[in-house]
């Protein structure tokens, strides 16, 4: 039941079930990314098999925007539009709860895109399953340690995924993340784990200072530039990871 909830709620497959809490399925949030990314691993390589890797790289960005629904990419669009300086909390709050997309937010997600696509042409590493799963189970996990740690902000999604998660399947979450992660090597997997709890922590500060806790949004913006920091550490020429 958590798992098929899990699907429902991080991609647009349907599935039959799946009714349980956010916070029952955020468990399985890992293992559905790193199923995300064993699959765009495969649009990569049957991609490239017929056209340069720039155009494989930017079809497996495509597959994972358009399988999860664009999910990830509202809530950092969302961010970027409304918390700007000046603004009070209550007007953050409600450009938030809007589904326009305005010029920052536009160009948020186009620079998200690019950054990915950039990234994943790049991709300087032997284990490009492995970064490939890490890729997309990390940064779901982080959303889930977040959620966890966070106090919410507003209602919605966010609210629904904190109110209800407990310590046992956000813990069992990050396990999986940091599996995940390690199954790339040692020091890039703890690369990766040091690097995603600097920006949770980073971007959780940020949200408290700005809304007073976190929502979905903040919960999505975070998820972006988690998956953007793990795919630019593989495209790096001089890690050597």
């Amino acid at each position: 039941m958590g798992f098929r909830a899990a699907i429902r709620f991080l991609t647009i497959v349907p599935v039959r079930g799946g009714d349980a809490p956010p916070g029952s399925a955020a468990a399985f949030f890992p293992l559905v990314g790193a199923m995300l990314g064993a699959s765009g691993a495969g649009v990569y390589w049957l991609t490239a098999r017929a056209f340069p890797a720039s155009i494989a790289a930017l079809a497996t960005v495509a597959f994972w925007v358009a399988i999860s629904g664009v999910l990830h990419e509202d809530g950092l669009a969302d961010v970027a539009d409304a918390v700007r300086a000046g603004r009070t909390r209550e007007r953050v709050l409600s450009i938030l709860k809007d589904s326009r997309i305005g010029t920052y937010g536009a160009i948020a997600i186009l620079l998200s895109v690019l950054a990915r696509w950039q990234a994943l042409e790049y991709l300087a590493t032997p284990r490009f399953l492995a970064a490939m799963v890490a890729s997309q189970a990390v940064p779901r996990a982080a959303m889930v340690a977040m959620a966890w740690c966070s106090r919410p902000a507003g209602s919605g999604l966010g609210y629904a995924l904190a109110s209800t998660l407990g310590t046992p399947a956000a813990v069992a979450a990050m396990a999986f993340g940091s599996a995940a992660a390690l199954l790339c090597g040692w020091r890039p997997g703890f690369a990766m784990i040091a690097g995603s709890v600097l920006i949770v922590q980073a971007t959780r500060g940020w949200f408290y200072l700005r809304l007073g806790g976190v929502n979905g949004d903040c919960l999505g913006f975070t998820e972006q530039l988690i998956e953007i920091f793990i795919l630019l550490m593989f495209a790096c020429r001089s890690c050597q990871w």
